[in-house]
């Protein structure tokens, strides 16, 4: 064993008799290590590497996020956004995931980035690192249930008035609907974690067989020859023939569509945040990580062929009066009645796919309210006997998205907000921690049994470069000089930077008083 896995069951063993009454406990090697991180096991672990992965799946949904997204993955460049674009993105999300789960297997808790970058930073500046990560981190995810089932509901709407053309969903309709998805997950995320570990790789098993399921369907459906145009567009249209769907150049095109892929691939952080209830979790949860990139990578770079494919017309998919690109794309390309059951299968996985979200969130506000970071936290991180979950910390995400669904009232411009972000705030929280494991801490990084070796250091410095390239990318409106106005302003900045600068605010009134940031033990500390 090598010298740091040494030190590291030294380190769990001495902190263990700390535990007041449980010092003749019969702990086991997952219990040892959350010690050693400064943590009392509280949650039964009832995960393993294929629930684990169920979870991040879930999330992630890819179907759904993929409806949800073809706005800006076709709408910016067009078909070569979508196949180039996924395929490039995906191997930088690649890296950043890779990064991440050496970190996991080093750390598994909870609080994920947000205890990482405490650990990992020098001494004086652990509580900022904490605090900046964990809040990004935590908007991120409080947003994402409450956007999944926001495109939701306005994808049930939208099936309804495609079968009564009469019908027309007014916005007190839409957030009714919302709020019932809403309560519905809280309910189901309060479960015990067994009877939620079952729940998911039962909905996970269904959205992978239904992926598959749609990736035959469309290319084997299609009505483009009744139509009269080829069964398939031709290659060179496809991955050459660009759409211009902004003011800026084809290379910055295709890099606004990054978005896409990074908004449906931004829950592959799951298993770390769960890890506290997975078994083995030093091994599984970096696992489960990684599978998750691969298999959402290769499944999604599928799903993006099948449709710049068949897509007949890209400005009618964009701008089509139904308010939803994927439903217009299948009724252009394939019978009514075939595109209803697509349509069918991609709203159920979109409900499995907000659960997901609901049942991660409330762990990272849980590890956070362990830690005394977030108002009330004394009453968010109890655990409720019965079911072994922090059952207050998911009504209380609840409660949190009830009140950002009310924005649907507000209009279009301030609802679509909450989904700008998940791509932003989530890859920020990711880097901060790869960042100062990368160039502050280097070779001091005290590896877990899962690491990358020697490329641990060259990954990360990809990592940070690409995370430092995309997130003004991300933030570049799509028209520019007198076209733009306040409805075709990209008002990412905005909805991430608020709530960023109030933070740093409070930092610097308030917080940096009181916030030691979590329960880090000095031993573990890599300086």
């Amino acid at each position: 064993m090598s010298d740091s896995g040494e030190y590291k069951i030294s380190a769990r063993k001495e902190f263990v008799k700390e535990i007041p009454g449980e010092a003749d406990r019969n702990f086991t090697t997952d219990e040892e290590t959350l010690v050693a991180l400064g943590y009392k096991p509280e949650l039964k672990r009832d995960f393993n590497l294929w629930t684990a992965f169920c979870v991040s799946w879930a999330i992630l949904g890819l179907l759904p996020s993929f409806a949800s997204t073809l706005y800006y993955s076709m709408g910016y460049a067009g078909t070569p956004g979508m196949v180039w674009g996924w395929l490039i993105a995906m191997l930088f999300i690649s890296c950043v995931a890779l990064n991440l789960a050496e970190i996991c297997s080093s750390m598994p808790t909870s609080g994920g980035a947000y205890y990482a970058s405490a650990v990992l930073a020098p001494r004086p500046f652990g509580p900022l690192a904490a605090w900046i990560t964990g809040w990004s981190n935590w908007l991120a995810l409080v947003c994402c249930a409450p956007s999944v089932n926001y495109a939701l509901a306005a994808m049930i709407l939208a099936a309804a008035s495609i079968e009564n053309p009469t019908y027309t969903p007014e916005n007190y309709q839409v957030f009714l609907l919302t709020a019932l998805l809403q309560l519905l997950q809280a309910c189901i995320s309060g479960l015990p974690t067994k009877w939620i570990a079952q729940f998911n790789s039962a909905v996970s098993s269904f959205n992978i067989i239904g992926l598959i399921v749609v990736i035959i369907m469309i290319p084997a459906g299609t009505n483009r020859e009744a139509q009269g145009y080829p069964k398939f567009t031709s290659s060179g249209e496809v991955w050459g023939n660009f759409y211009e769907g902004t003011s800026f150049p084809n290379g910055i095109a295709i890099l606004m569509s990054f978005v896409g892929a990074m908004w449906i691939m931004a829950g592959f952080d799951a298993p770390l945040h769960v890890s506290e209830e997975v078994s083995n979790a030093s091994i599984t949860a970096p696992r489960a990580i990684v599978l998750t990139v691969a298999v959402g990578g290769i499944f999604g770079w599928f799903l993006q062929l099948v449709v710049a494919y068949t897509v007949i017309d890209i400005p009618s998919v964009i701008f089509s009066p139904l308010g939803q690109p994927f439903a217009a794309y299948l009724f252009q390309i394939m019978p009514r009645k075939t595109a209803m059951v697509i349509l069918a299968l991609t709203i159920f996985c979109a409900f499995c796919c907000g659960q997901g979200c609901m049942v991660t969130a409330s762990r990272l506000t849980f590890a956070y309210s362990r830690d005394g970071c977030l108002p009330g936290s004394r009453f968010w991180r109890r655990v409720n006997k019965h079911t072994q979950t922090p059952v207050n910390a998911v009504w209380f995400n609840s409660a949190i998205g009830l009140c950002l669904i009310c924005l649907i009232f507000t209009g279009p411009l301030a609802i679509s907000a909450i989904f700008s972000i998940g791509a932003v705030a989530n890859y920020v929280a990711f880097s901060i921690p790869i960042f100062i494991r990368t160039f502050l801490v280097r070779n001091r990084f005290r590896r877990g049994p899962w690491h990358l070796g020697r490329f641990g250091i060259p990954i990360g410095v990809v990592s940070c470069a690409y995370v430092a390239v995309m997130v003004p990318i991300l933030c570049l409106p799509s028209l520019t000089g007198s076209a733009l106005e306040a409805k075709t302003m990209n008002w990412t900045a905005v909805v991430y930077g608020g709530p960023m600068l109030f933070a740093l605010v409070w930092w610097v009134l308030s917080a940096h008083k009181w916030f030691k940031g979590p329960k880090v033990n000095v031993e573990h500390r890599m300086e």
